[in-house]
């Protein structure tokens, strides 16, 4: 009986340590798909739901142009992170976590930014970026964004078993997420 017990024991924290393994491999995956603009990389570990409607390379296509466009230019500033996991949470048949990091860009605006539009633009990538602080660096003709970003894990029938994640840092998957799992799983994942 008790070598029963034991086994069930065993194989259940060799699936954790399994499930947490895969989830962190994952997490570096995307985090190094951003920080080198690997867009189509991005896009294999993004939630499916995501670009469903769209199409993936029509997300392909947005993730470039969230990088690189005629008004700027964002670069993820460090190479690695250091990764905060919530608890894995199973909610309506989904497997959860919500994974934290700090995520500092810079903001290299094409035309010169004058100082008096500078709070106005400033107060624009704060709010979209979710970032705590933003800064202007009139010489560099930047914005320092300093943020915590989130990303939010998902494992469930359409990922395959394999972890995916929508990133909390882009206004259009937040609202995505709120339309795919409603405010219940919001509230009880802590967003």
């Amino acid at each position: 009986m008790k070598t029963r017990f034991f086994l069930c024991l065993f194989l259940l924290s060799l699936s954790c340590f399994s499930q947490n393994t895969a989830l962190k491999t994952a997490t570096v995956a995307i985090y190094n798909a951003n920080y080198t603009m690997d867009f189509d990389a991005i896009a294999e570990l993004t939630y499916p739901k995501i670009y469903e409607a769209q199409g993936k390379p029509a997300f392909v296509t947005k993730l470039d142009n969230d990088y690189l466009n005629d008004e700027f230019r964002m670069r993820i500033q460090m190479e690695s992170s250091v990764f905060s996991y919530s608890d894995i949470k199973k909610i309506d048949g989904k497997t959860f976590c919500v994974v934290t990091y700090k995520n500092p860009a810079r903001v290299f605006f094409e035309k010169k930014v004058a100082a008096a539009e500078a709070t106005a633009k400033a107060a624009t990538l704060k709010e979209h970026y979710r970032a705590n602080e933003v800064l202007f660096e009139p010489k560099r003709n930047s914005f320092n964004v300093k943020r915590i970003s989130k990303l939010v894990a998902i494992l469930d029938e359409t990922t395959k078993g394999q972890w995916r994640f929508i990133n909390f840092d882009d206004p259009s998957q937040r609202t995505a997420f709120e339309t795919l799992f409603g405010a219940d799983v919001k509230k009880e994942l802590g967003l």
